[in-house]
């Protein structure tokens, strides 16, 4: 199991279920910020077009290419129905944000093989690390 750091240091494409147009949510702020650094970001959602003008899909099955890491912000009931989605995409790592756990989830990922985190920020991890994926 890869930790936060090596996750973050090793993905390129990140797709982020539950991304918000909402500029006051972190829902939005934190996947901006990752983007602002040089990680694509595909936004996950079925109720809008675009997230920070980027094009959004409705589920993580409507993503074309390969994903390196599926960050989630939703509820933690929603965690498990999520997981089992990147387990079917093929993921290899799935970053529940802060305030998000799910035991049923993590238990999903560690049979699945593919690397979790829970209750953790991933812009925060990114500063914490100085990591960039710019040049």
């Amino acid at each position: 199991m890869r930790s936060a750091q090596q996750i973050l240091a090793e993905a390129n494409v990140i797709a982020v279920v539950g991304a918000s147009r909402d500029p006051l949510k972190p829902a939005h702020t934190v996947p901006r910020q990752m983007l602002r650094h040089g990680w694509r970001i595909i936004p996950v959602n079925p109720f809008v077009d675009e997230v920070f003008g980027v094009k959004t899909v409705p589920t993580l099955a409507d993503i074309d290419e390969p994903v390196d890491l599926v960050d989630v912000f939703r509820p933690a009931r929603e965690a498990v129905d999520v997981v089992r989605q990147a387990i079917a995409i093929k993921a290899p790592a799935v970053w529940l944000q802060s305030g998000i756990v799910s035991a049923e989830a993590r238990r999903l990922a560690e049979e699945a093989g593919i690397d979790y985190v829970e209750d953790r920020c991933l812009a925060v991890e990114r500063a914490v690390g100085s990591l960039t994926k710019l040049a």
